[in-house]
């Protein structure tokens, strides 16, 4: 019994005591539970009927009440119906203490009003005060959690209302970041109209420019026509080279050169440039590169070394351009190297790649130089007094070249001064399959035939010069420069071959061969187109209008020679041009 005390009265020290109303109408009675209870160190409160208990209810909560069943006027169970009627205290624990044996009927009735127990009397203090106990740490525990609820219903609620500050806040960013965000969206949509305005501008600028440069290497062409003839007329008149004639041609060929140039990379940026391969070898390709070279090798007074695979390497290429490719890489080595320097080409076979590098020891790259020497216009030298000259577009067209035909081309310097070393990967093909190139009719070198030779040309220059020379080779010449004079002259005149301009003004080449093929015994007169322009469509076009043969200017004289020595009927089968 003492320890159950103790423990209660620690308890007691611990939690703030509970209120138990103790209702019965015998203050004996009243005073036995209170004898039985105190030891609980609870707030006992005493009420001596129903009503007196109802009274002290409406003032107070209560952890537990003790109720005798049998009071006068209110009895327990009238009273206990009436407490959990009221909605504060319909949970409220009733212990019903009776001095008489009830039956399962009376203690059905009192469960069903709320009762929790039944204590008999005389009352067992150990198990009242058990039963009390557990009732009232039951509504100590009770109460926690309800202010436990409540404590956290406040901090929900508190939460709830700093998360609507924080959300009211994240919102109101987000509002001026949306706005924010719109207008740079609107700024970067006129950005990007922008650009694409200054895009289309500048490939439009871009295609101008292409069809500027394909332009001027045709314009220029056409001065350099008469030049070309005049230094064949002054090559047939002359027994000796003083000197100036080779001077001059080379000076020619150089300027040639330059236009050719432009115009492939006119036409490699207009997509336009095609290339014609057939079988060929690496030993021929490069015997042609150096062959156009040479001039600028001996020029130097360069040594040129050439290390080539003993056995022939065999390729599926345009031999033209790929000479090209060494030509300029060799052109360029000779350029850029101080007078009797070291030019080595070597190559080499591996993986299916044929490797040929040019080495020079000439004034090197800069790390910087590296990155862009093959862009277009790119130069080593930017100073005003540029000493080897060029208009930068060599190594571009050497790259494009080689990526054309499915290679690349790398370079390689270990600084100013120090040379530099061209590397051009390209993959080895099988020649199976590719047709040759059709071969050029023989020509009997000593043919001596005159023929009936008309030029037709509105530039006069280039038409009285091109006259001469046939007439140096020994033909009969007339020439004309109103293209609309020709159909009478040809009926007197009756030519075997007709040199005809093909940009001429208020009748063109493409007009008029058509209308010279059609007149009654010119079925079998070689025409030829002269012109600035040598790509394959516009041999093409030429070839479509009735034109034999497309001679582009300046005019070699070995072509012209080749051309009033075939005769008439072979003329269909060759192909004759020069530049």
């Amino acid at each position: 019994m003492v320890a159950p005390l103790n423990i209660a009265s620690q308890a007691g020290a611990v939690e703030a005591p509970v209120k138990i109303l103790l209702v019965d109408d015998q203050p004996g009675r009243l005073l036995t539970y209170r004898a039985i209870l105190e030891p609980l160190g609870e707030e006992l409160v005493e009420a001596n009927s129903g009503i007196e208990a109802l009274r002290r209810l409406m003032n107070d909560d209560y952890a537990v009440i003790l109720l005798d069943v049998n009071m006068p006027e209110m009895d327990g169970f009238e009273t206990a119906s009436m407490i959990h009627q009221h909605p504060r205290f319909e949970k409220t624990p009733i212990i019903f203490v009776t001095a008489v044996n009830v039956t399962d009927m009376d203690r059905l009735r009192g469960y069903k009003l709320g009762a929790v127990d039944y204590v008999m009397v005389p009352v067992i203090p150990e198990i009242l005060r058990t039963k009390v106990v557990v009732l009232a740490e039951l509504y100590r525990k009770r109460r926690e959690l309800e202010d436990t609820n409540a404590k956290l219903a406040a901090a929900n609620q508190a939460l709830h209302v700093e998360q609507a500050r924080e959300l009211a806040v994240l919102n109101e960013s987000l509002r001026d970041a949306n706005a924010a965000l719109g207008a740079q969206n609107v700024a970067l949509q006129d950005e990007i109209a922008e650009r694409n305005r200054v895009e289309k501008l500048l490939r439009e600028a871009d295609r101008r420019k292409d069809e500027f440069l394909a332009t001027l290497a045709h314009e220029l062409r056409n001065p350099l026509a008469p030049l070309q003839n005049a230094l064949g007329i002054r090559r047939l008149s002359g027994p000796a080279d003083d000197g100036l004639q080779s001077l001059m041609e080379r000076q020619l060929g150089l300027l040639v050169r330059l236009i050719d140039d432009l115009l492939d990379i006119a036409r490699i940026s207009q997509a336009k440039l095609t290339l014609r391969k057939h079988p060929t070898s690496l030993q021929e390709i490069v015997d042609s590169a150096i062959e156009i070279a040479r001039p600028s090798i001996e020029q130097g007074e360069h040594e040129l070394v050439v290390d080539l695979p003993d056995h022939p390497v065999q390729l599926v290429a345009d031999q033209a351009r790929l000479s090209q490719i060494f030509a300029n890489l060799l052109n360029n080595a000779a350029k850029y190297s101080d007078p009797h320097g070291h030019i080595e080409l070597c190559a080499r076979v591996r993986d299916g790649r044929v490797e040929v590098q040019v080495r020079d020891t000439g004034i090197g790259l800069e790390a910087d130089q590296v990155n862009r020497i093959f862009e277009m216009f790119s130069q080593v030298e930017t100073s005003v007094d540029r000493t080897h000259g060029g208009l930068g577009i060599g190594l571009t067209l050497v790259r494009r070249l080689a990526e054309m035909h499915g290679g690349e081309v790398s370079v390689n310097s270990d600084g100013m001064g120090r040379g530099a070393t061209f590397t051009v990967a390209l993959p080895l093909q099988q020649p199976s399959g590719v047709p040759e190139p059709a071969a050029a009719p023989p020509v009997d070198a000593g043919e001596t035939t005159r023929r009936r030779v008309l030029v037709v040309d509105d530039n006069r220059d280039a038409a009285d010069t091109l006259a001469m020379m046939i007439e140096m080779l020994g033909h009969d010449v007339r020439r004309l420069y109103d293209p609309h004079a020709v159909l009478p002259d040809v009926e007197a005149f009756r030519p075997e071959i007709v040199f005809l301009d093909v940009g001429m003004p208020g009748l063109s080449g493409y007009e008029l061969a058509p209308r010279l093929r059609a007149l009654p015994g010119m079925g079998n007169v070689s025409i030829v187109a002269v012109t600035g322009w040598g790509q394959p469509e516009d041999r093409r076009r030429t070839h479509a209008a009735g034109f034999d043969e497309h001679l582009v200017k300046p005019p070699a004289l070995e072509a012209i020679q080749q051309l009033c020595r075939v005769p008439a009927h072979g003329l269909r089968t060759a192909e004759s041009s020069s530049g």
